[in-house]
């Protein structure tokens, strides 16, 4: 069985939402923290100086055949189509410990 891991950056708040309907789509467990970026608005000098974007970053460790339809879910939910609302991406997961279902 193969697993891949689907990060997710989400606007500050919103990170509970993708959660829910992450684990309604089938995963079975997502990891959440608070994060900073900087990035294409600092370099613009939006804000008149250094802004520091407050997100949300979602992990969610999924086995191979579900991750698309929950990447799906995800995306939609945190609404990723609109720029500068986030971005989420899946990388493979080469080993797992203490994955249940």
């Amino acid at each position: 069985m193969g697993f891949q891991l689907i990060t997710c950056i989400v606007e500050r708040g919103k990170a509970n939402k993708v959660v829910d309907e992450a684990l309604k789509a089938g995963a079975t467990s997502a990891t959440m923290f608070y994060a900073r970026g900087r990035g294409i608005k600092e370099k613009l000098g939006i804000f008149g100086g250094i802004h520091y974007a407050r997100k949300e970053v979602i992990l969610i460790a999924s086995k191979t055949e579900q991750t698309q339809s929950i990447f799906e879910v995800v995306t939609k939910t945190a609404r990723l189509d609109v720029p500068g609302k986030g971005f989420a991406y899946i990388q493979p997961v080469e080993k797992t410990a203490g994955f249940f279902e």
